[in-house]
């Protein structure tokens, strides 16, 4: 399947306007506090998002309910965390940065559990950091189950392998394989949700 391109618009960073890549949008906004950028599927999309402003795209929820993080404490890190309609459900994963809430990655799979997918985002984000030698060394999850399988290169789940879970335990299977065969120096540690307030990563579909 042919990948589909993606425009970046940039708010406020090092440079604001538009790129037509994640490549050249890394360097424009890592680093850089409060940096305010998201993706778009179209040019089209990306030129009418760029006039209208980032406050059309960062909701009141987003602005009003995310606790103010301590300054500093998070500039080298990102969080990642999961969602799951029922366990096992419809589940997906993302990782963003903590003080923006910017997306950095996101993934979705038909059946799922909620375990599985904070091991996945924490592995994605091992893999994400590496490939685009990004300058973070900390990787923080609500999940310490998810902290454990990544720690002991394994999981233990009862979820069927099955034609529905297909998909999604091939990608487990190439994260185990990816895991045990890549070295890492990222610390991979607990968000204090009690402290620092709900997890930046949080999909916000707790009753």
């Amino acid at each position: 399947m042919e990948k589909k391109n993606k425009y970046y618009v940039i708010w406020e960073g090092f440079a604001s306007g538009i790129v037509e890549s994640w490549e050249k949008c890394i360097p424009l906004v890592q680093g850089y506090k409060n940096a305010k950028y998201k993706s778009f599927t179209s040019l089209k999309e990306a030129k009418s998002a760029y006039q209208m402003g980032w406050e059309c795209f960062y909701t009141p929820k987003q602005q009003a309910e995310i606790k103010p993080l301590p300054e500093k404490l998070f500039d080298s890190a990102i969080c990642v965390d999961a969602a799951c309609s029922g366990n096992p459900g419809v589940m997906e994963y993302r990782g963003v940065e903590p003080y923006t809430q910017a997306e950095l990655f996101r993934k979705k799979f038909d059946l799922g559990t909620n375990n599985i997918g904070e091991f996945l985002a924490i592995v994605h984000g091992i893999a994400f950091i590496q490939k685009y030698n990004m300058p973070i060394d900390t990787i923080y999850s609500d999940s310490e189950i998810a902290i454990e399988w990544v720690e002991q290169k394994t999981i233990r789940t009862k979820l069927p392998q099955d034609k529905s879970t297909q998909l999604l335990w091939d990608t487990i299977n190439r994260a185990l394989v990816w895991l045990r065969a890549h070295a890492y120096t990222i610390s991979i540690k607990k968000w204090q949700t009690d402290v620092w307030g709900e997890n930046p990563a949080d999909f916000g579909r707790k009753k």
